[in-house]
């Protein structure tokens, strides 16, 4: 018999699951596998407390499986909080399937990754996320109830994207009245970074208001397409993180605020789009407050798309969606202020009023 010994970089490798900082008591984490599709996917189900859990497929061509995993287990707990936050009788739930969507993606695969989530019974409700679109959602509709974000022709309440894209502009308002004393961004130096699906759609409501926007984008054919479209202006210069601006919008991928970044970071507000911004939640959120940066907490201002979705499961119609939409500026507002009077981050501070609401749904179930 021959005893491996780990490395010390590796050990955490040995709890790939339950011992992660990222599982965070994670109910379920499902692995779907299927040869002739090439499907592979992994479904996390962090609480379903307050209700089940909804969250979007990611398709991502990812470096390998654990970077996917991690993502999984990261987003799929984001969920739980944005769902309580925003006052929904959701839980939180992920799923990430692993490949390029632009060349793996196949019809029969989404069929088959529909019936995997069809297994669990509604305890996990699919939606759109980067890599995957409308008519993938209807082809997972074709095999199962438990999908939301179906074309309009269907029922559905379609793209989530323009509702996502305008809870973040109320959520920045709210963000700039409170660091500037008003929510006007008329002249603001703004930085949005990704101009994907919701953020050409923030672009617009800022260049509409006559905010002086800058773009970044890896796709650069997308950034000359919107540059021209909104007349907003290409970044330029060396560094996104240490350009002066008023305002700093991630709008790609997350944890863009990390060691290397976030004492460069010369914005007076961060209020974006991405998910978990902050690569680490208490050390980064921490050093923000501590450099008087206003924070938005990326998962309530981004909850548009989500409280959009909803809107299939309970069936309000879309003004209701938008309504409820727009009142992330005061809940914004609120959480701000929170912040300030218990001395604590603006995530922490929402956090803390999410997990509140889990907790006394928790203890009403248990009656």
């Amino acid at each position: 018999m021959i005893t491996e010994v780990a490395k010390a970089s590796e050990l955490h490798k040995i709890d790939p699951v339950f011992g992660q900082l990222s599982f965070d008591n994670h109910e379920q984490i499902v692995f779907c596998n299927d040869k002739d599709t090439g499907l592979k996917a992994i479904i996390g189900i962090h609480n379903t407390v307050l209700g089940p859990a909804l969250g979007g497929t990611r398709m991502w061509k990812y470096t390998n499986e654990w970077e996917a995993l991690n993502d999984v287990l990261r987003l799929s707990r984001g969920m739980t909080f944005k769902s309580a936050i925003s006052g929904l009788n959701l839980g939180g739930g992920k799923a990430v399937i692993i490949g390029d969507s632009k060349v793996d993606k196949t019809p029969e695969m989404m069929i088959k990754f529909g019936e995997f989530i069809n297994s669990l019974s509604g305890k996990y409700i699919t939606a759109e996320d980067v890599g995957t679109t409308t008519p993938d959602m209807d082809l997972i509709r074709d095999v199962t109830p438990y999908v939301t974000g179906i074309s309009q022709s269907r029922g559905g309440s379609g793209n989530p994207s323009p509702v996502t894209a305008y809870g973040v502009y109320m959520g920045m308002k709210a963000a700039a009245k409170y660091q500037f004393g008003s929510d006007n961004l008329e002249g603001k130096k703004i930085l949005v970074q990704g101009t994907g699906n919701v953020g050409e759609t923030l672009i617009d409501h800022l260049t509409k208001e006559g905010a002086l926007v800058q773009i970044t984008d890896i796709n650069e054919a997308k950034l000359k397409e919107i540059s021209q479209k909104y007349g907003a202006q290409i970044f330029t210069g060396e560094d996104i993180y240490s350009a002066p601006v008023d305002i700093y919008a991630p709008c790609a991928l997350g944890a863009t605020i990390n060691d290397t970044t976030v004492n460069k970071i010369q914005a007076k507000v961060i209020a974006g789009a991405a998910n978990n911004q902050l690569a680490n939640e208490e050390i980064h959120g921490k050093i923000l407050k501590d450099r008087g940066i206003a924070y938005a907490p990326d998962f309530l201002i981004n909850a548009g798309g989500i409280i959009n979705v909803y809107a299939e499961i309970v069936g309000y119609d879309s003004a209701e969606a938008l309504r409820r939409t727009e009142n992330i500026y005061n809940t914004t507002l609120e959480i701000f202020n929170f912040a300030e009077t218990n001395s604590i981050t603006t995530h922490q501070a929402a956090l803390s009023i999410a997990q509140k609401r889990i907790d006394d749904r928790k203890k009403e179930n248990a009656k």
